[in-house]
Order: C-alpha cells, then sequence, then structure tokens
C-alpha cells in the first residue's frame, strides 16, 4: 500500500486530498451553526433581489390604528365597543374575512356585550390569540370565541438576529392543533375561490393550498443549523413587500368615508401602527436593526396571507432546499475545483480575477437557482472555493520552490542560468515530484584528464597542488557552462561533461549542435591551457598537458544515490567509448605536442554530426580497451575558419 507521502508526490492527488480536508473542516465548522448567520444574511440579500409579485391590486386591505388615533382616544387598550363600531362597519361592506389583530381575552368596557355579540354572529371574522411557548406566556382569545374555528394564533417566529424569515401554518400543544392567523384569513378568502386545504396526494403528512403543497422546513434545511422547527413552517418569499398594500386609518373608518368597493370581497385586517404598543418586527427587506427599518405586525402577517393566496391561486412551488447529500456535495464540488483553480494559476494576477470570477459564477448560479425556488448554500461553497483555492496555489508554490530547489542543487553549480531555467521551465517533463525522471537520450559526452598529473602531485606542495589544479578546474568547467554542457563529475585532475542533457533532444539539428558545442568546447580548452601554461612558466610552476576523449549516442540519463545525496549522471555504451577515446594511448598527445597541448579525439559518431565545421585527422579503426568491436577514431585539429576553438 502506498504511503499518503508517496501518494502526495502527485499534485493532483494532494490538491484533491488538500481539498477533502478543507471540505470536511467547513462541513464541522457549520454543523455547529457557525456559518448560519451568514448563510441568512445571504438569503436576506436574495430576498431583496427578487423580482416583486405582480403590482395587481392586493386582496388584502389593512386598518390601522395609529399612535395619533390612540393618543385623541387618551386610553389603550381601545374600548370593546370601539372596536364593535369598527367590525359592524366593515360587515356591512362585505369583505371576505376579517382578522382582528388585536387581544380581547378579557373584557374592555364599555361595549363588551355588543362586540361579543357580532364575534359570535359574522362568520368571517378571526380574532387572534397567543399560543406562547417555552419562556413566552400566552394569550388565549375572546372567550365567546374559544374551541371555534375562528381563531388564529399570530406568534411570529423570529430568528437569531431578530429577523423574521419563517412563517408558522399550524402549532399543538400535543392535545390541540391550532391554525395561524394568516392561514385563517387565507382559507376564508380561498373558500369563496372554491379552494380547501387538503392533504397532499402523496405525502399525506403535507399540506396542499389550490395548486401547491407546502411542505414543513426542517431543522436544518437552507442555512438553517439546528433551528426550532416545532409546527408546520414554511419560508417567507417576500415577493409581496413593498407591493400595493392598501390601508386606511381607524378614524377614517369609523367616520365612514371609506368605499365600499374597497372592502368588498378582501381580507381586511385591524391592527395597530403605534410605535407605543411595540408590535413592530425585522424582515429581510430591513436595511439595518433601526427602528426605522421595522414593520407592523398587520403588515407581516398581510405578507404571510398574500403569499398563501399566490400560493394557492397562481402556483409555483414554495422555497425548497437540497438534502444533506445534495448540499455536500456542492460545497465538495467547489472545494475541489478551488483546488483545481490553485494547482494550475500562478500569476497572483490570473489568480485574483479567477478567483472573482469563480465567487461571481457561485453567486449567480444560487441567484437563479433560488428565482427557481431552490434555496442552496453560497457561504460554504463560496468559502472552501477561496480557501482550498488559496491553500492549494501555497502548497504548490512551496511544492515549486522544494523542486527548484532540488533541481538547481543537482544542476546550478555545473549548468549556465540559461540551462538552468530551461530545465525549469520543462520540469513537468523533466521532473517527478521533485526528483528527475530516467530517461533515454542521445548526447555527446566528453572525459577530459591531465598528462602526467600523478608524477606531479609528488613534486608539489599539497596546498599548492590544490590551488594549481582549481585554476585549471575553474577555467575548463565555466566553458563547459558557456557551451551548454553539464558537469556531473569531477574526476580528481579531469571530468566527465554531458552535452543534450537534461533536456531531451528531439530534432537532429539540436543533436548536431550539442556535437558542435562540445568541440568547440574542447577547442576552447585548448586555447585556455596555452594561455594557463604561459602563466604558470612565469610563475615558475609545472605546465599542463589536457587529453580530451568525445563521443556522442544514446545514454540513460537519471539521478543515482540517495534521498540526502543524489547524484543526476548519465550511463551506457556512450559514456563508456567517450571513457575509453580520452585514454587511448595516454603517452601519445598528438601531432603536434609542442604547439597543441591538448590531444582531442572523437568518433565516428561525432564527426557525423560536424559537418564541414573542423578539420580532422582520422587515427585510425582501434579496439577500446574493454570493447569487443572496432570504432573509428579521429584526432580534432581545428575549425575550418581557423580558430583554435571559442564559445
Amino acid at each position: 500500500m502506498k504511503s499518503v507521502g508517496a501518494l502526495c508526490r502527485s499534485p493532483i492527488t494532494a490538491c484533491v486530498l488538500i481539498s477533502t480536508i478543507v471540505f470536511l473542516g467547513l462541513i464541522g465548522l457549520r454543523s455547529t451553526g457557525g456559518l448560519e448567520s451568514l448563510e441568512l444574511t445571504a438569503y436576506d440579500w436574495y430576498i431583496r433581489l427578487q423580482p416583486k409579485a405582480s403590482a395587481l391590486e392586493s386582496p388584502i386591505v389593512l386598518i390601522e390604528i395609529s399612535e395619533s388615533y390612540i393618543r385623541s382616544q387618551g386610553r389603550w387598550p381601545l374600548p370593546d365597543a370601539t372596536l364593535a363600531r369598527a367590525l359592524d362597519i366593515l360587515d356591512q361592506y362585505h369583505p371576505r374575512a376579517i382578522g382582528l389583530d388585536i387581544y380581547r381575552d378579557m373584557p374592555v368596557r364599555p361595549g363588551s356585550e355588543e362586540l361579543d355579540a357580532i364575534l359570535v354572529r359574522n362568520p368571517n371574522i378571526i380574532a387572534a390569540m397567543k399560543f406562547g411557548g417555552p419562556g413566552e406566556i400566552g394569550v388565549p382569545s375572546p372567550p365567546v370565541l374559544r374551541g371555534t374555528d375562528k381563531v388564529g394564533f399570530n406568534d411570529i417566529l423570529v430568528d437569531r438576529g431578530g429577523i423574521v424569515r419563517r412563517g408558522l401554518l399550524f402549532l399543538d400543544d400535543e392535545k390541540n392543533v391550532s391554525y395561524s392567523f394568516a392561514l385563517r384569513l387565507a382559507l376564508l378568502y380561498l373558500q369563496a375561490e372554491g379552494v380547501r386545504p387538503q392533504s397532499d396526494p402523496t405525502n399525506l403528512q403535507q399540506i396542499r393550498l389550490g395548486k401547491t403543497t407546502i411542505p414543513p422546513l426542517g431543522p436544518n434545511d437552507g442555512g438553517y443549523i439546528g433551528a426550532d422547527a416545532r409546527g408546520y413552517q414554511f419560508l417567507l418569499d417576500f415577493k409581496d413587500a413593498g407591493g400595493p398594500l392598501t390601508s386606511f386609518s381607524l378614524a377614517t373608518l369609523l367616520s365612514g368615508e371609506i368605499k365600499p368597493e374597497a372592502i368588498r370581497g378582501k381580507i381586511v385586517i385591524i391592527g395597530t401602527t403605534a410605535e407605543g404598543v411595540k408590535d413592530f418586527f425585522y424582515f429581510p427587506h430591513s436595511r439595518g436593526l433601526h427602528l426605522k427599518q421595522q414593520i407592523p405586525g398587520i403588515v407581516l402577517h398581510a405578507y404571510i396571507a398574500s403569499q398563501l393566496l399566490r400560493l394557492a391561486l397562481e402556483g409555483g412551488a414554495p422555497m425548497a432546499s437540497m438534502s444533506d447529500r445534495q448540499e455536500w456535495a456542492w460545497i465538495l464540488l467547489w472545494s475541489l475545483m478551488g483546488g483545481a483553480m490553485g494547482l494550475g494559476v500562478r500569476s497572483p494576477w490570473r489568480f485574483s480575477l479567477l478567483a472573482l470570477g469563480g465567487l461571481l459564477t457561485l453567486a449567480l448560479a444560487v441567484y437563479f437557482a433560488f428565482l427557481s425556488g431552490w434555496w442552496i448554500p453560497l457561504v460554504p461553497p463560496a468559502m472552501v472555493w477561496g480557501i482550498s483555492a488559496t491553500v492549494n496555489a501555497v502548497y504548490m508554490s512551496n511544492r515549486e520552490k522544494g523542486e527548484r530547489a532540488s533541481l538547481m542543487h543537482l544542476f546550478s553549480r555545473h549548468v549556465s542560468p540559461q540551462v538552468a531555467e530551461a530545465i525549469w521551465r520543462q520540469r513537468e517533463q523533466f521532473s517527478d515530484g521533485g526528483r528527475p525522471r530516467p530517461q533515454k537520450l542521445i548526447e555527446t559526452v566528453m572525459f577530459t584528464d591531465l598528462k602526467g598529473f600523478t608524477s606531479l602531485t609528488e613534486k608539489m606542495d599539497p596546498q599548492a597542488l590544490i590551488e594549481w589544479l582549481n585554476i585549471y578546474l575553474e577555467a575548463t568547467a565555466q566553458l563547459v557552462m558557456e557551451h551548454g554542457g553539464v558537469i556531473d563529475e569531477y574526476l580528481g585532475d579531469g571530468f566527465k561533461a554531458d552535452f543534450g542533457i537534461p533536456v531531451p533532444r528531439t530534432e537532429e539539428s539540436e543533436i548536431g549542435q550539442d556535437a558542435v558545442n562540445a568541440v568547440n568546447c574542447a577547442l576552447g580548452m585548448e586555447k585556455e591551457i596555452k594561455r594557463l601554461n604561459a602563466f604558470w612558466q612565469e610563475h615558475n610552476l609545472p605546465t599542463a598537458n589536457m587529453r580530451i576523449g568525445i563521443f556522442t549516442g544514446p545514454v540513460v540519463a537519471g539521478s543515482l544515490g540517495s534521498a540526502r545525496r543524489l547524484k543526476y549522471t548519465t550511463i551506457g555504451d556512450t559514456v563508456n567509448i567517450a571513457s575509453r577515446l580520452e585514454g587511448f594511448d595516454k603517452d601519445s598527445m598528438g601531432p603536434s605536442p609542442t604547439n597543441s597541448p591538448c590531444r582531442i579525439l572523437i568518433g565516428e559518431a561525432t564527426l557525423h554530426y560536424l559537418g564541414n565545421q573542423f578539420r580532422t585527422e582520422k587515427v585510425g579503426e582501434v579496439i577500446l580497451k574493454g570493447k569487443a568491436q572496432q570504432v573509428t577514431i579521429h584526432h580534432l585539429i581545428g575549425r575550418v575558419d581557423g580558430q583554435p576553438g571559442g564559445a
């Protein structure tokens, strides 16, 4: 079984692993409710951005009891006589339903008998009561209506943060089921349209109004985490918010100034809008938590009833949400996409643009889903998108720094900056997890050595010998790098150099250029040895003669050794032949050892790539040490243009 470290050598595997960890972390954070407020805020924004419902005349009329009217009466609550008179006037205008959003659990004389009589007599009046709950005190309905279907609770669900986003249809105390105030009013209105509440045919536990089934809201639906889902709740869409709600003051009604046509066939809700009564709520359209952003309770009940009427008569599904598994898949998808972006993008500007573009795409996707009736998560996928992209980008940056450091550790001292950059640019083909991939290629190999170095070590002081040798190696090694070669091994007084690695050559012209570079480098070394000999003679130091062997052919290139001591090198028959060429007939320095202190032997394969640029002299076909087949050897004399060598 592969270890985690081995698996993570693959950037894609590491990306998936990082993205999955980010996803699991966000799911854990979300399960604690830490993201709920952000998700609900996103829901509020989409509520504000959605198109409004049709601007037709609303079927709901409000009768408002204002602060100024209460002050003019000099008392609160208003007497039963005032409410009885208002209800009597409304009854004469023939509305479909009248909602009394004022508690009357106790009489407020005078006029209690008149109020009780009209409440009992008129079947279209719905009186409000408060169901209450844990930590809350309920308010009973008017005594004359208790036990009838002319009562509805006006309890409002307020989320953490003080904003109303959910409506209630039913509540029960394990004995009786109570209808909400808004639902009672909507049912009275729909009764005239021939619409009655039914159980959904496919799920008898769900209520169906006309064309629409309204599923109950669960504790973890949408952005909610562990919400109190008691009763039968549903999400409010507030599409009617800001629409044409008709309202009149109670004073206007009592004075007879309202035309019957404004009331006939509609739902009428009577309630207070007075600041002193404190029946106000924040909702998604509230742009802040100051008092001016609140709406009265009667307006909120009107929005709830209006939504119920719209769903029943016009159809359209109420707001739905994904299952837990669907939400997890959605969030994981964005985490993986963010990881993929972090894996593939290196430019900070491009990363920033793609990150913002991804967030915009996500926001638009969620918004259009919202318009289609789906509340899908926005905040968690946005967070995993950004976090996964950033973490993967940092991981890849550090990984590349490590790979670059590893590659440069192998090559930077032995190749030119241009070759080092070429290695890095083509690292995907060249490197596997920071370690060079073994590969077969065609290159030109060079071996160098000094003639008589062994006897020289016996005559010179060790310190002076090392300094003398370093001067020679520094000069010749620099020439190798200038000609695009790589020194992969120092052999005492010589070295092995490769022309054509580590980036494989694919064209014959490139292979030929490597051979030309190696030969030019050898001629440059000959020129440098002449200069050094002149310098050493002036300082009474030993001079040097140099042997070079060059051969072109296939090799296997790769890294050898342990992770702590890694060495990049080449092996193969081509390497062996080049080494034998350098050591062939060690005592012979060529036709003119005085004028040419550097003997350069090349093989037939190398000569094939040189064209007519160089002057050579055939040595013959010989059997090199350790080789069974003959090798044709040529002595390199110089360039055709007369130059002894150069870069």
